[in-house]
């Protein structure tokens, strides 16, 4: 089974960027769909983009144009870089294998804390 380790988060002034990694164990990793997903205080948890074993990538409406998700095969890593933050992109952010409609396939990691905020 897969795991993940996410890390990158932080506390980021509106307009600021950060960039989140996944660090994925196992050989399988290359084959596999990666996404990341984010959950705020009292919401679901949500898929806000994903990169497909083809490379393409899909994106949250909301997040479309100031986050790129990325990913190195050789390293097992999926990234998130985050620009023009807004305080409604705090959450926990985590990784995971999407499935048919976004449902996770995988387990949780322990997820990364992004907070925007001045």
């Amino acid at each position: 089974q897969v795991q993940f380790v996410e890390s990158g988060g932080g506390l980021v002034q509106p307009g600021g960027s950060l960039r989140l990694s996944c660090a994925a164990s196992g050989s399988i990793f290359n084959i596999l769909d990666m996404g990341w997903y984010r959950q705020a205080p009292g919401k679901q948890r949500e898929l806000v983009a994903e990169i497909l074993s083809s490379r393409r990538t899909n994106y949250l409406d909301s997040v479309k144009g100031r986050f790129t998700i990325s990913r190195d095969s050789a390293k097992n890593t999926v990234y998130l870089q985050m620009n023009s933050l807004k305080p409604e992109d705090t959450a926990v952010y985590y990784c995971n294998v999407p499935g048919a409609g976004g449902a996770p396939l995988g387990s949780w990691g322990q997820g990364t804390q992004v907070t925007v905020s001045s």
